[in-house]
């Protein structure tokens, strides 16, 4: 089954929301909505499992929100979550499902591709990880010199190092005794500050590429095998190095042992791989166990996002919201904010995922889409960037919707920290709801001593306006079972969005043009023969050889 495929601008549903945003909603105060409305907070959030999401600091009312609801059913969100899920080639251009649910499925469960159902091997994928990486903690497994494992190092770019990256240090309150790091940069000196750091004889590395041809990955690799033989011999590469790839015959080449290269699959796209063999230096990190529990958390909010009503479904509510403000607010950007500092990673790791993924301006009818599409995320953790950015949130001319995430509970137990960082984390939604009015301004000023012409002079400055939406996301605590949610709630945001904008959400052929030039340009720096390129590329290419 395809997904459906019509132009969304072109539905009753946009239409009316149009007519909405002009007659009732483009200045709507937030503020009025809560006078008019002592529940509102109670209807407009979604408790499930140990997450509380309030909707309620929205530009919306239960008609926005109706209209919104038809414009998903318009769009036949239905079946395309249907489709998502059994492993229909809902990824046209790549021919290929989508399926990096599949990876934190039941072993009970049956989805096939090309007839054949894929979750034996994905457990049998799984059981590989978990045997090989006890024997890696355990201290069973031994180096060339037969010293027990003390480093891992992932080698890998984009969707192979940013997830892994991320879930690592989210949950490094979880870490046992190994030491993980991550090349992925082709910057040599990058390359360099890590080994530096490393012993030959206990370090395991971890080099993950499908094809094992990816140019900055395998020159990170090969550059690290060299510094590695000049400790050790060719035989020894066997023991340290480790290969997530397809490409069996390349790890191979490279002197990997069958043994120790784990299977990757093309129904698993790069940004949403880590709950597969990718997640490698996780498990080695925190073990296999907290592993199986980061996937059975993105699992359960699968089995939400499949059986909830839209109407009280986290992720199809969010992504309604985005779309409410990317097409008819015209906002281009949406803040992420986790008040955790474990989760200083996440925004950078949901920039890959939410616009390589929604960075798209041709339509699944292979025309020019004549609306907006993807948004661009950003963010870091609260409250350091409530000391950098806030400013121009509370007090900019631009509209930046913003997601806060906090945990109810400290991981360590400071109840004095934890109280004080989330009393900014409510504060912070409160501010950009509520503002603060001329009369606020004034009489503060005013205790404060100023004289009349003073505070007509500062007033201005020191006025907020307010009315700046919010969705709060508070969960109990931070662990792997409700990061795996946290993260499946996004990819699954993700995929609506996608759906609403008709596009084709899962490939990224605007990765590809940079790489073709790059090997290219690499060939004429080398040959030193320049090519003819336009004018500022060719002078900069012979400034830079000069």
């Amino acid at each position: 089954m395809k997904l459906s495929n019509h132009n969304p601008s072109g539905t009753l549903a946009w239409q009316e929301l149009r007519n909405h945003f002009i007659e009732e909603m483009q200045s709507i105060k937030m503020q009025d909505l809560f006078k008019e409305d002592d529940n509102r907070a109670e209807k407009l959030s979604i408790e499930w499992n140990n997450f509380f999401v309030d909707y309620s600091k929205n530009k919306i009312t239960d008609k926005t929100l109706q209209l919104l609801l038809n414009l998903a059913e318009e769009m036949q969100l239905k079946d395309a979550i249907s489709a998502y899920f059994k492993g229909e080639k809902i990824n046209e251009t790549e021919n290929r499902a989508v399926l990096h649910t599949a990876l934190r499925s039941n072993e009970t469960d049956e989805i096939l591709v090309d007839g054949k159902n894929i979750i034996p091997e994905v457990f049998e994928v799984k059981a590989k990880i978990k045997t090989f990486t006890e024997s890696i903690i355990s201290g069973n497994y031994k180096g060339f010199s037969r010293k027990a494992i003390t480093d891992v190092v992932n080698i890998g770019i984009g969707g192979s190092d940013l997830g892994p990256k991320m879930v690592v240090e989210a949950l490094q309150f979880y870490k046992n005794h190994l030491n993980v790091h991550f090349v992925s940069n082709i910057d040599g000196d990058s390359v360099q500050e890590i080994v530096k750091k490393l012993n030959p004889e206990t370090t395991l590395f971890v080099i993950v590429s499908k094809t094992f041809t990816t140019q900055e990955t395998i020159t990170n690799a090969t550059t690290i095998k060299n510094w590695f033989l000049q400790s050790a011999k060719e035989e020894d590469i066997a023991k340290h190095f480790i290969a997530v790839s397809t490409n069996i015959d390349e790890a191979k080449n490279f002197g990997i042992n069958d043994n120790n290269t784990f299977p990757m699959w093309n129904w698993v796209g790069g940004r949403f791989s880590l709950w597969s063999a990718v997640g490698l230096s996780i498990a080695l990190s925190i073990g296999y166990n907290n592993f199986e529990k980061l996937l059975i958390g993105a699992n359960k909010m699968d089995n939400h996002f499949k059986s909830a009503s839209f109407e009280n479904n986290i992720p199809v509510v969010l992504a309604l919201l985005s779309v409410w403000y990317n097409n008819f607010f015209g906002a281009e950007t949406e803040a992420v904010i986790p008040y955790s500092e474990y989760l200083s990673k996440f925004s950078s790791f949901l920039q890959q995922g939410v616009m390589e993924s929604n960075g798209k301006s041709i339509g699944r009818d292979g025309n020019p889409t004549n609306y907006q599409t993807g948004t661009i995320v950003w963010g870091e953790p609260g409250t350091n960037s409530q000391h950098a950015f806030f400013q121009l949130i509370h007090q900019g001319t631009k509209l930046i919707p913003c997601d806060f995430i906090g945990f109810k509970k400290s991981l360590h137990g400071d109840v004095e920290h934890h109280n004080k960082l989330m009393a900014n984390f409510f504060a912070q939604t409160e501010a950009l709801l509520m503002g603060k009015t001329e009369e606020q301004v004034e009489a503060e000023l005013k205790e404060k001593g100023l004289n009349k012409e003073e505070i007509e002079q500062l007033l201005p400055f020191k006025l907020f306006q307010g009315n700046k939406p919010t969705n709060t996301i508070l969960i109990d605590k931070l662990s792997p079972e409700s990061l795996g949610s946290l993260i499946a709630m996004y990819e699954h945001k993700t995929f609506v969005q996608g759906v609403i904008w008709n596009i084709y959400s899962y490939d990224q052929w605007g990765v590809e043009l940079g790489k073709q030039l790059a090997t290219s340009i690499l060939n004429e720096i080398d040959s030193k023969d320049i090519k003819p390129h336009d004018s500022s590329t060719a002078s900069l290419i012979k400034k830079y050889l000069s």
